[in-house]
């Protein structure tokens, strides 16, 4: 309907991008009213529910994303990290709230989101499920009723398709027990052990990225001492998941003042 508030979507091709347009589709809050991709990719210029073997939807993907932005409302980004930041601010400029599950950003990256976040509503997350977020709120309390006799190890698991690593949930569930322990990961993170690495540093929070098969992705946070260990775990098992998280963010972020958000904001936790 007309009167909805209009959602673009990037990255439209992708996993994420087509189970995002379902989403948005089965909704009766929002609408599509935008699709991009890269430039040179075959669906430009088709219409985006053709494009995936369905009745046409009257949405032409494009290329250009400030087209697709311009009658946007909210635009969700599930793309790369270079992509992300162009998009930034275009959405900026179109005063679109920007909802991005990019994973794979640096801190500088992440950094250069600022500029945007003082014209638009950002609402940037690792991992936009309402489980995930519940189980960041956990592992940071649970790091900081102990103390160092515990070693913490954060492994993730995904399909063999995903190309960073760790993936962005882990390090927010690193960031979290980090938080806990009063520490910035920067200055406690082991990750990549390979070879004669050493006996583990006393303090260290580790990381370990299993790809395979078609893991839509498994998260856990091991709290290991002598004697015991605590573990935390929380299973995906369909992408739907973000997606919806990521529609309530973008319906959130409407209602909000510019600035640079999470889903915690999102889910008032």
């Amino acid at each position: 309907m007309p009167d909805l508030p209009g959602i673009a979507i990037t990255g439209i091709s992708g996993r994420m991008g087509q189970m995002l347009m379902k989403t948005v589709q089965d909704s009766d809050a929002v609408r599509l009213v935008g699709a991009v991709e890269r430039a040179g990719h075959d669906w430009v210029g088709q219409d985006v529910g053709v494009a995936m073997g369905a009745a046409p939807l009257g949405v032409i993907v494009t290329d250009d994303p400030v087209v697709a932005f311009a009658q946007a409302q909210a635009v969700i980004d599930f793309t790369s990290p270079q992509a992300t930041l162009g998009f930034a601010d275009i959405a900026a400029q179109a005063r679109a709230v920007h909802v991005i599950g990019t994973t794979g950003m640096t801190d500088e990256e992440i950094a250069k989101l600022e500029p945007a976040s003082r014209h638009a509503v950002i609402v940037r997350a690792g991992n936009m499920s309402l489980g995930v977020n519940l189980l960041t709120q956990l592992t940071k309390k649970v790091a900081a009723a102990l103390d160092e006799d515990f070693d913490i190890e954060v492994i993730e698991a995904h399909h063999h398709h995903k190309v960073d690593a760790p993936s962005g949930t882990a390090l927010m569930l690193g960031e979290a027990a980090a938080e806990g322990r009063g520490v910035a990961l920067a200055d406690v993170r082991d990750s990549g052990r390979d070879g004669i690495t050493g006996a583990r540093k006393r303090g260290d929070i580790g990381f370990t990225a299993i790809r395979g098969g078609d893991i839509v992705g498994e998260h856990d946070v091991l709290f290991a001492a002598a004697g015991e260990r605590i573990i935390l775990r929380h299973v995906a098992t369909d992408r739907a998941i973000f997606a919806r998280g990521a529609l309530k963010a973008a319906l959130w972020g409407m209602s909000q003042k510019p600035g640079h958000y999470d889903m915690l904001d999102v889910l008032g936790l």
